[in-house]
């Protein structure tokens, strides 16, 4: 999960043709659903809000973060849509059909929060939360692993994120005898390259907090 700039992209102008109470999620047509995604593809890349999966890989669909069915008056509210990935054991669908209870105002939101002061991502491929935060940080931070099923001890995404550091970590390794000019260098590029990555986030952790 990392930070996003909803404020940097404007609200797709077909929401306005839509009423909470007078219209369905399911009466928004194709193509105003592609104007929705082209303003989310804006905001996120092509990568899912919460895990950072390729969508291009994993599917992808339209997301609430607050669920329509329980606060229908956001429905058709910018705020309120992510592009999530269309896997089912995690993210967008587990949130909603796998967590069980929770409350909204528990959960890490990508463009209201920084993910980066609750999590920090390991090169094995799990993240651990930040030392040092509030209790009621902590809880916030633990329970969005859970609602999104973020960080399974043994899983798909754990495996995908070492799958992708690995490379990374082989690198540093490679690094050593380095001056500090020529590896920061190489890790400036190699960050500027890895931004627009899936598992970005991950990536930089490894590459700046190594430890």
């Amino acid at each position: 999960m990392r930070r996003l700039d909803r404020a940097a992209v404007p609200s797709p102008p077909c929401l306005a043709n839509y009423l909470p109470g007078r219209d369905k999620w399911d009466d928004v047509n194709n193509e105003d659903r592609i104007q929705i995604r082209v303003r989310l593809e804006q905001m996120q890349g092509r990568r899912c809000a919460y895990c950072e999966g390729a969508l291009d890989a994993l599917g992808q669909h339209i997301e609430h973060f607050r669920r329509k069915h329980h606060f229908q008056a956001l429905t058709f509210e910018w705020s309120n849509l992510y592009w999530s990935c269309d896997q089912k054991d995690s993210c967008g669908h587990y949130k909603d059909h796998g967590a069980g209870p929770y409350d909204i105002g528990d959960l890490v939101e990508p463009s209201i929060d920084d993910p980066d002061t609750f999590f920090r991502f390991r090169a094995d491929g799990t993240i651990s939360v930040r030392y040092g935060l509030q209790k009621t940080d902590v809880h916030r931070a633990e329970e969005t692993l859970r609602v999104f099923n973020l960080n399974p001890q043994r899983g798909r995404l754990r495996h995908m994120r070492k799958a992708v550091l690995s490379g990374y970590v082989g690198m540093i390794d490679d690094c050593e005898g380095f001056s500090a000019s020529e590896l920061q260098e190489l890790l400036a590029a190699e960050l500027a390259q890895a931004g627009t990555e899936p598992f970005s986030t991950a990536i930089r952790h490894v590459l700046t907090e190594p430890y």
